[in-house]
């Protein structure tokens, strides 16, 4: 891989990690493209990605790094130091609560998959095209049942955990992290712009374990050119993660998510009209 190509899953990262549109469908797509997924060796690819969602969560940080302060410093003031009761504690501290238990699933389901997760099913681009058209359902069944009431301050625990599990399905290639997760929180009766913004907080803990422990398994594939390469794609890969969370929120605070539904479904049939008729992946 050169530094051309780097910057290019970079950008593609940063971009379609935050849009509902699945940054594993796309990379994967642009990695068959180029010829740079070997197959005999999956567990490199899967590595590489989950290397660069780091430039990501490094975007999620430096965007929010006001709320992740004023969250941690709430949490530890008012469960280690004052000890307040749950139903006393402010907004913050209760977000805090909220990305922990909204983690858990992932984490769980993470570790007990890790290794069907790095194998070469999830690699499949008949398992990512499927899932591309499951999640346009998904998504589309939110918006036609959503509710739009609730922002942050009304959510719970119950909900926290829900969307936690919604964010797990993104262990399936296809599915997208955010898609996943901002449909559950508008099912859940979420406004669009709550659930995004939820849906970013609790990617950090996910991505950020998830890119050390590949990072490590990653160093045996690593010479002085290839980390070179993997600073490059990470680099891009924040640029325009944080072009992409400001773009989305401004966006979902007065449209729908209807235009990422269409994506999808046009993209998904793409793939599969590709992988059938045309012997493109």
């Amino acid at each position: 891989m050169g530094f051309i190509e780097a910057i290019i899953l970079g950008i593609i990262q940063g971009i379609t990690e935050f849009l509902p549109i699945s940054s594993t469908a796309h990379l994967t797509i642009a990695g068959k493209l180029l010829g740079l997924i070997d197959n005999a060796h999956p567990e490199r690819w899967t590595a590489f990605i989950a290397v660069i969602q780091l430039g990501t969560l490094l975007a999620v940080f430096v965007y929010f790094f006001r709320d992740v302060f004023e969250i941690c410093v709430s949490f530890t003031q008012e469960n280690l130091i004052s000890r307040k009761r749950y139903r006393q504690q402010s907004l913050q501290s209760r977000i805090g609560w909220f990305v922990i238990a909204g983690s858990v699933p992932v984490g769980v389901i993470g570790l007990a998959f890790r290794h069907v997760i790095e194998g070469h099913l999830t690699k499949s681009m008949a398992v990512i095209s499927a899932m591309m058209l499951a999640m346009a359902l998904f998504l589309g069944l939110a918006e036609i049942t959503g509710r739009f009431t609730k922002d942050l301050r009304r959510i719970s625990i119950v909900d926290s955990i829900l969307i936690g599990c919604a964010q797990a399905l993104a262990v399936i290639p296809g599915a997208s992290r955010s898609g996943s997760t901002i449909a559950g929180g508008i099912f859940l009766g979420m406004t669009r712009e709550s659930a995004a913004r939820f849906s970013f907080l609790l990617s950090m803990p996910a991505v950020f374990a998830s890119g050390l422990l590949e990072f490590k398994e990653s160093m045996k594939y690593l010479d002085s050119h290839n980390l070179v390469i993997l600073i490059v794609a990470t680099a891009a890969a924040a640029i325009s993660g944080y072009a992409a969370i400001a773009f989305l929120l401004r966006y979902l605070r007065t449209h729908t998510t209807y235009i990422f539904v269409f994506y999808r479904i046009v993209l998904g049939l793409a793939m599969i009209i590709g992988i059938k008729y045309l012997d493109l992946f």
